[in-house]
């Protein structure tokens, strides 16, 4: 896992030294750059698979030149099967060599997380790509024939300096995060999973191609009967940790909750690798899941770590670990991912994750009732008995609450706009307060995705899923992930985004995700082969931060600094006086939402702040 940095036809100087200062964190062993004109490329190494020289970046091959990061799992495989030959076992010279084979197609082959950029200086073209879920993260600039891309906003900001999109602040507050290619910035796109782009050195002109499309996948059902399908499933999952392990030249930890999805990648792991080190979070004042992934630990005979953060520190570092984005990011479990990243870089720079599991297989509890009812189309007697009840009842603030539950089912039938459905049904911040807000949302990206997939011949469940994978995993929780890891120099692998998993589960039939309701049922049947009894009942916690708390006490204080800054950005947005009364507690909504929203507010002003600092 690396930092790149790029340009092409970018006529402004640039001191080598800025981008490898800013990118010194997701690449400390090794800086690297490449100069021919009109194309400058830029790399910083964190060694983790052929640490010999001959892994160094940006690497050349018989006229193309690449910088890469992440990591092709099956590169090995791949060469067996192509016929490639060479001295160095490096993933990145696979890339190089397959490319001369087969060109972009080599993309479908690649089990891996990825984003390179790679120039051809015979054919003067450069192409710029991401894997299929996008876990390594690329922004572009583009000014006419000009372009500059990174791995990280932050760099791309001071170099660049791009015109702030403040119009595009309103859909990052209603949603929460900025969806798919958007950014706070004008001519700044993100290049989006599963594409690539070939852009002309010469003229400029771009193309480009999505070679991977998860939404193609949920169109076309599976047919295998529940065992097979659980067979299958163990396969492809013991296939991906193992490629995982063994595509690294240092030891591999895992990340280690007391659920069912990084259990079992826990357990497999620890059948590839004796004295597998495992770390669990303990957080005072929440679900101690501590107890229960011990009991993983004991099971396979792990090196196990219970990391334990009290965030005594989390005033000061809150504002470092919001500005680390580069963007404005509402995800307050942002948070204890950058502590338990700090605490694990002691033990381990490679660790497994359960990232994508919840996503791909039904994990939340949220999707139980779309299983069951069709909220994307509600019938017009439904919305309105819903909306009275939702006016009449006593607000929901008990978070694990079936009352709570039955609250928010409610609010979801109570919406005709496809968009307020799905926000309530996810971020639920400003779903129902739409009067406040001054710049009003457009969401036309986000509306046209939506108003897409439920066109589909696709269950309602279906639905949900494929907008949680293109919008909160790729937006926002693979996103904080990176960042997270990044800071410390260490990288996350995540199993369930395999490209076996990722071509076999959205193909699955609804029952094997929720059934009646119980959550990702074929996940748990799974794991009854795998894991202690006590972790399959277990429901879905997450990290369960305290943010309620945090705002009124260990944040207060740093939350009105901004919130209530005469020079504040937000006012711009949203009324003023409705962020000050939910402050007061003068608004009527449960304190879980008044925090969520608090925290969004705020995650942008810091941004705004980091712009000048």
């Amino acid at each position: 896992m690396c930092g790149i940095f790029g340009t092409l036809n970018y006529e402004h100087a640039i001191a080598k030294e800025q981008i490898f200062e800013g990118l010194f964190h997701r690449g400390p062993d090794e800086q690297g750059c490449f100069n021919l004109d009109p194309v400058n490329l830029y790399h910083t190494r964190l060694a983790i698979q052929d640490l010999t020289v001959s892994g160094q970046q940006p690497m050349k091959h018989n006229g193309l030149v690449i910088v890469f990061n992440g990591e092709i799992y099956n590169h090995m495989e791949l060469r067996q099967k192509y016929n490639l030959r060479a001295a160095s076992n490096s993933d990145t010279l696979t890339i190089l060599m397959l490319f001369e084979q087969i060109g972009m197609k080599m993309l479908e082959e690649f089990d891996g997380m990825f984003a390179f950029a790679l120039y051809d200086t015979i054919n003067l073209k450069m192409y710029l790509a991401r894997d299929r879920a996008g876990k390594k993260p690329l922004y572009i600039y583009n000014k006419g024939a000009s372009y500059v891309f990174s791995s990280e906003l932050n760099i791309l900001y001071r170099v660049c300096r791009p015109e702030v999109n403040y119009a595009a602040m309103a859909d990052y507050l209603y949603l929460g995060h900025y969806y798919r290619k958007a950014t706070p910035y004008h001519l700044v796109n993100e290049l989006e999973n599963g594409n690539y782009l070939v852009i002309d050195a010469r003229s400029g002109v771009s193309e480009q191609h999505s070679w991977f499309k998860i939404e193609d996948a949920y169109r076309h059902a599976h047919h295998l009967n529940y065992e097979d399908s659980l067979s299958q499933l163990d396969e492809h999952l013991k296939t991906a940790v193992k490629r995982r392990i063994e595509s690294a030249d240092l030891d591999v930890g895992s990340f280690l909750s007391g659920g069912i999805d990084s259990g079992l990648v826990t357990a497999m792991a620890a059948q590839q690798q004796s004295r597998l080190k495992t770390f669990t979070v303990k957080v005072a004042g929440s679900f101690d899941e501590s107890l229960l992934a011990e009991k993983v630990a004991k099971k396979y005979d792990t090196e196990h770590t219970v990391v334990e953060i009290d965030f005594a520190d989390l005033a000061n570092d809150i504002e470092k670990i919001i500005s680390n984005h580069g963007e404005p990011n509402s995800d307050n479990s942002a948070i204890p991912s950058y502590y338990v990243a700090k605490a694990a870089k002691k033990y381990i720079t490679v660790v497994l994750n359960g990232d994508g599991a919840d996503e791909l297989f039904g994990g939340y509890r949220r999707y139980v009732p779309f299983k069951h009812l069709d909220f994307f189309n509600p019938s017009q007697f439904t919305k309105i008995s819903s909306g009275i009840l939702t006016k009449i009842l006593p607000v929901a603030n008990q978070k694990q609450s079936l009352y709570t539950y039955g609250y928010r089912l409610l609010k979801f039938a109570s919406y005709a706009d496809l968009v307020k459905i799905y926000c309530s049904a996810s971020s639920d911040l400003f779903v129902g307060f739409e009067d406040v807000f001054i710049e009003k949302p457009q969401m036309l990206a986000i509306s046209a995705d939506l108003e897409r997939y439920n066109g589909y011949s696709i269950s309602p469940l279906k639905k949900i899923l494929l907008m949680d994978f293109e919008s909160m995993l790729f937006s926002r929780l693979l996103p904080k992930m990176d960042i997270a890891t990044m800071a410390h120099s260490i990288e996350g692998r995540s199993p369930f985004l395999a490209k076996e998993i990722l071509d076999f589960a959205p193909g699955l039939p609804d029952h094997y995700k929720v059934r009646n309701i119980q959550t990702k049922p074929i996940l748990r049947d799974l794991g009854r082969k795998y894991l202690p009894a006590e972790l399959i009942d277990q429901p879905k916690r997450g990290f369960e931060i305290p943010l309620q708390k945090w705002v009124d006490h260990e944040l207060r204080e740093v939350m009105e600094q901004y919130l209530l800054a005469a020079d504040a950005l937000y006012p711009k947005i949203i009324r003023k006086t409705f962020i000050v009364q939910l402050m007061a507690r003068q608004v009527r909504i449960s304190d879980e939402r008044r925090a969520k929203i608090l925290f969004c507010v705020f995650s942008l002003e810091v941004w705004h702040k980091s712009l000048s600092s």
